[in-house]
Formats: C-alpha cells, structure tokens, sequence
C-alpha cells in the first residue's frame, strides 16, 4: 500500500512524487474550506493552482482553477465485436487510421465545416441547457456549436487498441474544447477579483475561490455543469464517428458490446464523511463501488478499463492516467523524433515530430500508477494500441 499522510488534510497514493508537487498540493490542502482532506492520485504533477492528479473537496466554496481549464475533459470507449486479425485482414491500418482522422476535426483550433444530424440533435440539446442556466456560450466561444465533434491537441488522442482476448476496442480522449476552456478562464478571473478586492491572502492567486450562496458562485456552478454537458456529448459524437468509420473499414455495423463515457476534470456534490460538500477532481476519475472507468497510459503504453472500489479515504478517485514526468518544452529537449519511433514500433500512427512531447518516456511509468491505484479501482481490461490519431 502506497497511501501516505503528507500533511493533516492531505494524504496521498504516489510513490512517485516530485517534491514542487508535493509543495503544491500542501499549499491547497490548507485552504480553510477543504474537508475532509485533499486526496493526491498516484499520477499527480505539478498544475496551474491545484495539482493535477488531486481531489479536493470543499465545504462552502469552491476553486476554479480546481477543475482547470479543460471543463469536462475524460475519457470514452466501445467494446467492438471483432478481433485485431479481422480488422487488419479487411485492410490496411494506415487506411483506417486516415479515415479516422477524415471523420473528426484536430487540433487545437479544428471545426467541423457543417454540423452533422447527430452533432446538430446534440447542439439542440445544449442549447436548451444553456438557455435553462440562463447564459449565451456564444459569447464565451462563438464557434462552440462546430466545434462538437471535435478532437483538439496535446495528450487528446483517438486509438484503435487490443485487450487481453485480443477484442478490439475503440477509445478517446478530449473534452469541452475552446468554449470550455473560455469558461473556466472567465471564472478563474472573476475570483481572483472577488478575493483582491476583499483582500483574502492566498498561498497562490490560482486558488482563489468563490463563496457558496454568492450570484458569482452559482453563475460558476451553472455553466460548468454545461460545459461538462459539453464534453460528455462531445465525445459522443465523435465516438460515432469512429465507430462508423471502423465499420465502413469491417463492412458491418458496430455490435456494441460495451460503451463508457467518464469525465476526469470536473465537478459535483456529493456526500463524505458525514457531509454533503463540492468534490472537484482535476486529473481523477470516479470511482465508487461498482463505476466503470477508463485510465489511460501515454501514446505508445497500456491503457486501463477499470471499475472503482469505493475507497474512502480517496473520496471514491482514481487516477486517470500517467501523469507528466517532463513539461512540453523540456520534453523536447530531451527526447528526439527517432526515440519516439522506437517507442512506437507496431503502432499505425501519424509519423510526425509534431508528437515528440508526447512519447511515452515524457509520463510517469503507467503500470506503477497502476499497481499504486491498486486498493482504488479493480482492472478489468488491459488496453494496447494498434491505432494512434492525434492533432498537433
């Protein structure tokens, strides 16, 4: 057991921990509101404000950047029916995987040209919801309702992988895109204001929070829940997109065995330790007795399909994935286009030195996260690529 008291309200599953990590997550464990305590995941680094990695539960108020930028951003995955020898005797890998990336916009600034049937039935509902909270995402991002359906940049990623049985599954990685992101920064700002102007001391001006039962708080609440609306169908319709697109490749119809759709970045209420207060995971994944969740590794390792134990000293969390060992920029100092080849040997994936942040060596090794998450989550099926799709 990797679980260790670092602080009175902090405790912590990493065994692997770089101490301006560690120094973060103390610094928002103090934080007057947190109850019971502040739970560090295995794959914890270093964020902006609160580690990413961290589940922070609060009592009366609640910090922005404590979800992050990335409003919703999670995981989805599809059981298929077939094996990775039937998909590779119908054709070509590289030909599926340039369907894939025909199908779903990338990068940071992708749009979809039209909306398709599916993407506008999801647009409608949005609209709607947004109506319901009383606010215009148009204002925050006005290209919000093309870009459903779309992958974005970074560690986002779309993948074709094999479990154990050698059963394909299809899995995603991406969330509420730019109007999420509009979002979170429009908030983060506003309670940054609201604790300068009532000149509240803050061991970091990225842990300014919002008081419960201001207009202020619940404006935040209300368009956060949306935007995790947001990226919830956003995965969605970009999973239908895939799933027909491997279906064009087999010429069949996708039996879908399984379908699991979590979020990693997010938050809600929910009742610990006697109280009722505001869980906000940033870097985590649910996972209470019997809730299906997904970890991913880094392009190139071991993917995870889990199921959560309830622990609940972790506030029934798991990680929700490697977690950065390297920053993008040292990254790239480090490591060379031909390592990343290396490490991507019998994967179909877009050659590029565009990814080179993103080889696997960049994370924390993922089967140690794993082995630290053991009393978290139970696995039920270990994931490996034979299709990667990223944006640049």
């Amino acid at each position: 057991m990797t679980r260790e008291h670092l602080s009175p309200r902090l405790i912590s599953w990493a065994s692997i921990l770089e101490e301006n990590t560690r120094a973060q997550a103390v610094a928002t464990s103090t934080m007057p509101f947190i109850y019971p305590h502040l739970a560090l995941m295995p794959d914890a680094h270093l964020g902006l404000g609160a580690t990413v990695g961290s589940v922070i539960p609060t009592l009366g108020a609640i910090i922005p950047a404590a979800v992050g930028v990335d409003i919703g951003c999670g995981m989805i995955a599809v059981r298929t029916q077939w094996t990775s020898e039937q998909v590779r005797s119908r054709g070509s890998l590289s030909a599926l995987r340039v369907a894939i990336e025909k199908a779903v916009p990338l990068s940071a600034g992708g749009v979809n040209q039209r909306l398709t049937s599916t993407a506008a039935s999801r647009v409608e509902i949005l609209e709607e919801k947004a109506a319901a909270a009383g606010f215009d995402p148009t204002a925050d991002a006005g290209r919000w309702r093309l870009q459903l359906g779309s992958l974005g940049s970074g560690n986002h990623f779309i993948e074709v992988t094999v479990d154990e049985t050698d059963t394909v599954w299809l899995f995603l990685h991406s969330g509420s895109r730019g109007v999420g992101n509009r979002i979170a920064q429009r908030h983060i700002k506003v309670a940054r204001e609201l604790c300068e102007r009532w000149w509240i001391p803050l061991p970091d001006k990225d842990l300014a929070y919002l008081v419960e039962g201001t207009d202020e708080f619940w404006a935040y609440i209300r368009e956060l829940r949306w935007a995790q609306d947001y990226a919830l169908l956003n995965r969605e319709e970009m999973m239908d997109r895939v799933v027909d697109a491997i279906a064009e490749h087999m010429g069949e119809d996708v039996a879908e065995a399984e379908r699991v759709n979590c979020h990693h970045n997010f938050t809600e209420q929910e009742t610990h330790f006697g109280k009722t207060v505001w869980v906000s995971r940033k870097g985590a994944i649910k996972a209470g007795v019997g809730d299906a969740g997904l970890i991913p590794g880094s392009m190139g390792t071991a993917s995870y399909v889990v199921t959560g134990k309830g622990d609940a000293l972790s506030l029934s969390s798991s990680p929700h994935g490697a977690g950065r060992n390297f920053s993008r920029s040292a990254a790239r100092r480090q490591f060379t286009h031909d390592q990343l080849r290396e490490a991507m040997v019998g994967i179909e994936y877009r050659d590029t030195d565009a990814f080179i942040d993103e080889i696997p060596a960049a994370y924390k090794d993922i089967d140690q996260v794993m082995a630290d998450a053991a009393d978290l989550v139970e696995v039920r099926h270990v994931l490996r690529q034979i299709v990667n799709v990223k944006g640049d």
